[in-house]
C-alpha cells in the first residue's frame, strides 16, 4: 500500500529535463546521424551502399595489433600522464621533424582521445563569451557545435567552388575583428578535399600578421592523404609558432578510427591550458591507444604512400562514374577522400510521386529512399547546395553506388 502511494506521487510530479542553454542546440552531427541510419536500415534487411562515413575501410597496420598486443599481454598498462606519455609525445615530435618539416619540443605536444578533443580543449581553454572563431566554408561539421558550445560565434566565410574552396586573403581581413580570437583552418579539407599550398599559406600568414590577437588551428589529420604537396601551416609561417596549434593524429593515415588518438602541437602555454580542460574532463587518453599510435608513428610507413595511392586510384573512378551523372559536378579534389558535389541544378526537380526537391537534406533523403544510396548534405558542412560523397570503400561498392544514384536522378523530372 505504501508503496502504491509513493508511486503515484512520483507519477503525479514527472520530472522534466532541462537542457543547459549552452548545449541546448546539441546533437549528433549530421554525418554520424546519416551513418547510423544506413547501419539501422542494413540491419533490418535492406541493402544499402553508404557513402557518408569518413572512415577508411582498411585494416589497422598489423605491425601496430602486434606491438600493442604485445604490451597488453605484459601486463604494462598503467594510467598514463593527462598530457600524454613522454614516449608517444617524443615520437610525435620526431614524426613532425620528419614528415612536416618541423621542430617541436614534447612540452608542446598534448595526447587527446581523437582531434575532436584536441580542437575543444583548445577552444574550451581560449574562448569567452562573444569571441569569434573565423572558419571557411565549406567546414567539417563538427566545427561549428564546438565553436558554439565553447560559447564563441563561428563567423562563416563561404569559400565555395568558384573559388576553388579556398580562403583569399581579402577575405580572411574582412571577416577578422576585435573580437576574432581563432581562425580555424582545414588542410586537406573535409568535406571540399581543398589542399592548401606554401604559396597561399603564407599570402594567409600575411594577413595574421596584422591581427596578432588572433591564433591559428591548422586542422592537419589529412596530411598524408594528399594528392599535392602537402605544407603544414607551421612551416609556412614559422614566425607564427607562438600562435598556431597543428592537429593531427593516426585515424585517417593509420586507419585507427577507433583507437581514438590524436594529438595538438602548440605553443607550451596553451598546451598547458588544453591539459587542464583536459584533466578534468577525459584525463589521459587511452593508455593502450598511446602504445598503438607510438608504433604507429616509428613503425614501417611504406603502407602510407600505398594507401593513398589507392585511395587516388578511386577518387578518379568515381568522378569518372559521376561525370557522367547529370545535374552534378565536381572539381577532382587535391586530398582526402570525398567528392563534394554541387548538386544545385537539380534542386526543384521532382520526384515520380510528385515531391519537389527543393533542398540538399531532400535530395539526400531521395537517393537514400530510392537509390539506397546514403550520403551527408552540404549544409552540414556550412555549404547548401552540395553533397559529400566518401569514396573509402570497396571499388564494387564505388560502382554499384554510383549507378544507383545515375538511375535515381535520371527518374527525376
Amino acid at each position: 500500500m505504501l508503496a502504491d502511494t509513493m508511486a503515484n506521487k512520483s507519477n503525479a510530479t514527472p520530472f522534466a529535463m532541462r537542457r543547459a542553454a549552452r548545449c541546448d542546440a546539441l546533437q549528433l552531427s549530421p554525418i554520424v546521424q546519416i551513418a547510423e541510419q544506413a547501419k539501422r536500415l542494413r540491419a533490418a534487411g535492406q541493402d544499402i551502399i553508404s557513402f557518408s562515413s569518413g572512415e577508411p575501410d582498411f585494416p589497422t597496420p598489423p605491425h601496430v595489433i602486434a606491438a600493442t598486443t604485445a604490451a597488453i599481454a605484459s601486463g604494462a598498462i598503467g594510467n598514463p600522464p593527462t598530457q600524454g606519455t613522454l614516449e608517444l609525445r617524443e615520437a610525435i615530435c620526431a614524426d613532425a621533424t620528419a614528415r612536416c618539416g618541423f621542430a617541436a619540443t614534447p612540452a608542446e605536444v598534448i595526447v587527446s582521445a581523437g582531434v575532436k578533443q584536441v580542437l575543444c580543449n583548445a577552444l574550451q581553454a581560449t574562448l569567452d563569451p562573444g569571441d569569434e572563431v573565423v572558419v571557411p566554408a565549406p567546414y567539417w561539421s563538427s566545427y561549428a557545435d564546438i565553436v558554439g558550445f565553447a560559447g564563441a560565434r563561428l563567423v562563416r566565410v563561404v569559400c565555395d567552388a568558384a573559388r576553388g574552396f579556398a580562403l583569399r586573403p581579402a577575405d580572411l581581413d574582412a571577416a577578422i575583428t576585435s573580437h576574432t580570437r581563432w581562425l580555424l583552418l582545414n588542410s586537406p579539407g573535409n568535406p571540399s578535399g581543398k589542399v592548401y599550398s606554401r604559396f597561399e599559406l603564407e599570402q594567409l600568414a600575411e594577413v595574421l600578421r596584422r591581427h596578432p590577437q588572433v591564433l591559428i588551428l591548422s586542422d592537419e589529420i589529412y596530411q598524408h592523404i594528399s594528392y599535392q604537396p602537402f605544407c603544414s601551416f607551421r612551416v609556412a609561417a614559422p614566425d607564427l609558432a607562438r600562435r598556431t596549434l597543428i592537429a593531427n593524429g593516426v585515424s585517417k593515415a593509420y586507419a585507427m578510427m577507433g583507437w581514438r588518438l590524436g594529438w595538438g602541437i602548440g605553443p607550451t602555454p596553451l598546451i598547458e591550458a588544453m591539459t587542464a580542460v583536459q584533466g578534468q574532463s577525459t584525463s589521459a587518453a587511452s593508455a593502450v591507444s598511446q602504445l598503438a599510435a607510438r608504433a604507429a608513428l616509428l613503425g614501417p610507413q611504406d603502407l602510407i604512400n600505398d594507401r593513398r595511392d589507392s585511395y587516388l586510384a578511386r577518387r578518379d573512378l568515381v568522378l569518372a562514374e559521376c561525370a557522367g551523372i547529370d545535374g552534378l559536378e565536381c572539381a577532382p579534389p587535391g586530398g582526402a577522400f570525398y567528392l563534394f558535389l554541387d548538386c544545385r541544378k537539380l534542386l526543384g526537380r521532382r520526384t515520380q510521386s510528385g515531391e519537389t526537391i527543393e533542398s540538399d537534406d531532400a535530395l539526400c533523403r531521395y537517393l537514400l529512399a530510392r537509390g539506397k544510396v546514403a550520403v551527408v548534405p552540404g549544409s552540414a558542412f556550412g555549404m547548401p547546395g552540395y553533397l559529400r560523397l566518401s569514396y573509402a570503400c570497396s571499388e564494387r561498392e564505388l560502382r554499384e553506388g554510383c549507378g544507383r544514384m545515375a538511375q535515381a536522378l535520371a527518374d527525376l523530372r
